[in-house]
């Protein structure tokens, strides 16, 4: 034993690709540099100029949509619930159910780096239920509450 913690356990980029399907552009989470099973996760975001989002999302003020910032607070709590469940879990789908009080507090522009916290709320059987914050230098820039549930992707 190495003295690390669950807690400790940074998933890289290619952790995350084998953990849930979302391959480039989709990708929204560059990193998880903190997970405790079944309770929370920690993800970072990078975002950057070269993003196809940004070529027409208000071209002369890059901001990342809002949506987005949510799908990448999703994928992080993705990431989570296979963590959790185990090596039998990885490449299963997480479909969003609801999404509710999702608030957004101020642009996030190429260059900010999102920082990703989610936390289970409950689950039962395969619906998760989470709440999420997004934040760049400490400051909230988006927050939801998001139920999803767990099925086998379809081949």
């Amino acid at each position: 034993m190495d003295g690390r913690t669950e807690q400790d356990t940074i998933i890289d980029c290619n952790g995350i690709m084998r953990m849930i399907p979302h391959r480039y552009p989709f990708l929204m989470v560059d990193r998880i540099v903190n997970i405790s099973p079944g309770s929370g996760a920690v993800g970072l975001k990078n975002v950057t100029i070269n993003e196809p989002q940004f070529q027409g999302h208000f071209p002369n003020y890059p901001i990342m949509p809002g949506v987005l910032i949510v799908e990448a607070l999703a994928q992080t709590a993705a990431v989570l619930v296979v963590h959790t469940l185990g090596p039998e879990a990885e490449g299963k789908l997480v479909y969003f159910m609801s999404i509710d009080n999702a608030r957004f507090r101020r642009p996030v522009v190429p260059g900010d780096q999102l920082r990703l916290e989610v936390q289970k709320d409950r689950s039962r059987g395969p619906v998760w239920r989470f709440n999420g914050t997004a934040s760049v230098d400490a400051q909230v820039v988006a927050e939801a509450t998001f139920a999803a549930m767990i099925r086998d992707g379809e081949k």
